[in-house]
């Protein structure tokens, strides 16, 4: 197996960026997930509730996030250092709030334009605990991103030529691997062979990841990820085919292990 495709999301929700390379950190791939889009109170605004974060194309630079969209001027964001930070959740239903460096009012003006409503821009400076440990079975860490849950997602060729093969049974037409949001693409295993490496580790070139088991998923992947479109695939065939107590799967989760660089063409291995 090998590694096919190495993606980040600068901001929680935003166009993804495609990389070579990228460096591993405890918490996940470097620039991965370390701004998020808020709302008054302080949770999360994803593209559950708000489709047009696909027109977002931020960019990681040297202590600055420049924030892009078609029509739009590009907005430089420093990363903040003050003022103090502010406690904020990625869900509603969270127990634990972070602590959150405000990015300023420019921002913010700049971000509520674009998506129509006022939100706020956040850094997570410190990676840090959003989830109990008790919560799950995989424990993440004390160090995590703006992740739903795990720091990585990682998905294969295999198993999207099924769900593709099962959208044209239905008539459907196929859906890119862009609308599963993966950190990571694998080439060269079988279809759903991530389901039997739940708790093993996975060595990607000289890094080693423990797989947290099966990702669910949600509205976001009916979302075309070029224009923001919402359609009713690929829920409902995930829905026919790979629901397992209420919860419709497809991707896998992983924690670090170790730290380092993984870069595409790199061999992928199970232990």
């Amino acid at each position: 197996m090998r590694l096919k495709a190495v993606h980040t999301y600068p901001v929680k929700g935003c166009h993804r960026l495609d990389h070579d390379d990228a460096r591993v950190e405890p918490w996940g791939l470097a620039g991965d997930r370390r701004w998020m889009v808020v709302d008054a109170d302080g949770v999360g605004v994803t593209q559950r509730e708000v489709a047009g974060l696909v027109r977002l194309r931020a960019v990681v630079g040297d202590g600055v996030l420049t924030l892009r969209a078609d029509g739009r001027p590009d907005l430089d964001v420093p990363e903040p250092t003050a003022p103090e930070p502010v406690g904020v959740r990625t869900f509603s239903n969270r127990k634990l709030r972070v602590p959150a460096l405000p990015a300023g009012p420019a921002a913010d003006a700049w971000l509520g334009e674009l998506l129509g409503r006022p939100v706020r821009l956040v850094h997570l400076a410190r990676p840090t605990r959003h989830i109990p440990a008790a919560d799950r079975t995989h424990d993440t860490g004390d160090e995590v991103s703006f992740a739903d849950a795990y720091p990585l997602l990682l998905a294969t060729t295999a198993s999207l030529t099924a769900l593709n093969d099962w959208l044209a049974e239905a008539g459907e037409p196929p859906v890119p691997m862009t609308r599963f949001r993966p950190n990571l693409v694998v080439d060269g295993a079988s279809a759903w062979a991530e389901d039997d490496w739940t708790g093993r580790t996975l060595r990607v070139g000289g890094v080693r990841f423990r797989a947290a088991g099966p990702c669910d998923r949600c509205v976001v992947t009916t979302t075309d990820q070029e224009t923001g479109v919402r359609g009713k695939e690929p829920l409902r065939a995930l829905a026919r085919h790979r629901s397992v107590q209420q919860k419709v799967l497809f991707g896998l989760n992983l924690v670090p292990e170790g730290t380092g660089r993984v870069s595409v063409g790199d061999e992928v291995v199970v232990d």
